[in-house]
């Protein structure tokens, strides 16, 4: 049983993130997916239902994460950016390191661009990643102990030695490379027709995801056996991103004539503020492989119900493959008599669109589907099965890790604890996000600024003044845009002051990209 009694002494943080993951995609939202770990971990703890990210794609959302600062303000305004190493190891993992922490990072780290136009000397690109031996294993962006996978989406098959990190390494080392490969592209059952969906024939034991499970594990064994100092660890899964490519038998678990559709699920541009079609249907403007890239994989045409459902069906088995490595993780913690000391952290760096509105994978479009996140947390002095309605925002961890651990974190100046919500002191009116993109991605340039509240939802577009609407609690599908409603332009004005009111800290100039991801 977890003590919710607070120590007296500096609690452990585990931070646990999957990528891509719905903030709906939980069996405790009313979901069909089974997650029996992160149920019981929500149970256990307390879970905040209006969660979003700070940014819809990785390495902004995760730099924002890491430094709780907003992306136009650490700089990482899309991906294709690195983010400085200077302003990461003022982030919660170098500050806690520099205060008596033992730090970790474990599994997908995205602070650094894998695919550039010239090769760079960070860990994460894969040129650059054979400038590191075989012993490698940090510190990195603050963190001291560091097992990395590369990217972690077997779109690209796992790197081979020099190339790669710590999981690609594993996976090549006792010489079953090949086989691995030819296994995982061999297609296990049938996937409907749908876009980058297959039930992969690799093995379980050798996915990523249980690699991070094992890995993990072994960071928590080592601990009890000479931890002296307490830990903060983010142990990070690369799915449910895709390619939907869950492994035998989890592809399996949810049948897709099981599967819930979405309540809308047709293209309806028209009805939109313009950026919506010019994002979907231009070419972005790089060239190379790179805009091959960004054309077939991170492109989905819209999918027809049956394909809809084989997608989802992995989808949802990816998730129930993490959700398993979690229910090991925690089991160990118990097992460790480590529970009563941990404070434990899920969430994802962005959601996905899943067929919303016709649309799959993620993009400048910021429906509910892409923008809220699952966060959920158990612990010492955490409350037991309570649920925060308010609007907060991933950017928060920062601050809350560093509230808990009695470390404040003060170059995350954009980020706000946590606990005065979990203790029941304080409220929250707004969570805020941005996300800078040029045509690089899209073909379109955009200047993005969302305000959420508990019942509506404004995004800008600030070049051209268009925007959108949505009063979330009458309109839950977000069907009818009211921004230029008369009846609305009280709420209007609200939500855009809450816009204006962000920080006057805006990186100047900003980084520009120098590459795709």
């Amino acid at each position: 049983m977890v003590d919710t009694v607070t120590p007296t002494h500096r609690p452990n943080i585990l931070l646990i993130t999957s990528d891509q993951h719905r903030g709906d995609a939980y069996g405790f939202e009313g979901s069909t997916v089974r997650t029996p770990h992160l149920d019981l971990l929500a149970g256990q703890g307390t879970r905040f239902s209006a969660c979003i990210t700070p940014n819809v794609v990785c390495q902004p959302a995760r730099a924002s994460l890491l430094t709780g600062l907003l992306p136009l303000t650490h700089g990482v305004h899309d991906n294709g950016i690195d983010l400085d190493e200077d302003i990461a190891d003022r982030g919660f993992a170098g500050t806690l390191g520099r205060a008596g922490y033992s730090t970790a990072f474990i599994g997908k780290a995205h602070f650094s661009t894998y695919f550039t136009h010239e090769p760079t000397t960070r860990p994460e690109n894969v040129a650059g990643s054979a400038l590191y031996g075989d012993n490698w294993n940090g510190p990195y962006m603050g963190f001291d102990r560091v097992e990395m996978t590369l990217m972690g989406h077997n779109y690209w098959l796992p790197e081979r030695p020099p190339r790669g990190r710590s999981y690609e390494r594993w996976y090549h080392a006792d010489g079953l490379g090949d086989l691995k490969d030819e296994l995982y592209k061999r297609r296990g059952g049938d996937d409907g027709g749908a876009a980058q969906t297959h039930h992969s024939v690799l093995p379980p034991a050798w996915h990523n995801s249980s690699w991070i499970g094992d890995r993990t594990v072994e960071f928590l064994r080592d601990h009890k056996r000479g931890g002296a100092k307490p830990f903060c660890a983010w142990v990070s899964f690369p799915d449910p991103h895709h390619p939907f490519d869950a492994p035998l038998p989890w592809s399996l678990l949810h049948p897709p004539e099981s599967i819930r559709l979405p309540a809308h699920r047709t293209l309806d541009f028209d009805k939109r503020p313009w950026w919506h079609r010019a994002a979907s249907e231009s070419s972005p403007a790089i060239s190379g492989e790179m805009k091959r890239v960004r054309q077939e994989y991170s492109r989905i045409a819209p999918q027809s119900d049956q394909q809809l459902r084989h997608l989802i069906a992995n989808y949802y088995g990816m998730i129930s493959l993490i959700d398993h490595n979690v229910g090991r993780i925690l089991s160990v913690l118990d097992e460790l008599d480590l529970s009563r000391d941990t404070i434990v952290i899920f969430t994802s760096d962005h959601g996905e669109w899943l067929g919303d509105h016709g649309l799959v994978l993620k993009g400048p479009m910021f429906y509910e589907g892409l923008l809220r996140v699952g966060l959920l947390m158990r612990g010492p002095g955490i409350p037991a099965g309570k649920v925060v309605q308010d609007p907060v925002s991933t950017l928060d961890l920062a601050a809350t890790i560093g509230d808990y651990s009695g470390t404040p974190i003060a170059a995350a100046s954009h980020s706000a604890s946590l606990r005065p919500l979990l203790d029941g002191t304080g409220r929250r009116s707004h969570a805020y996000g941005e996300w800078q993109l040029g045509p690089n991605r899209c073909g379109v340039a955009l200047d993005l600024r969302v305000a959420r509240t508990g019942s509506a939802k404004l995004t800008l577009e600030l070049g051209s003044g268009a925007g959108e609407l949505y009063l979330l609690d009458q309109d839950p599908h977000e069907m009818e845009n009211r921004y230029d409603d008369p009846a609305c332009r009280g709420i209007r004005e609200e939500l855009t002051d809450m816009i204006r009111s962000r920080p006057q800290d805006i990186r100047d100039p900003l980084p520009q990209p120098i590459g795709s991801a």
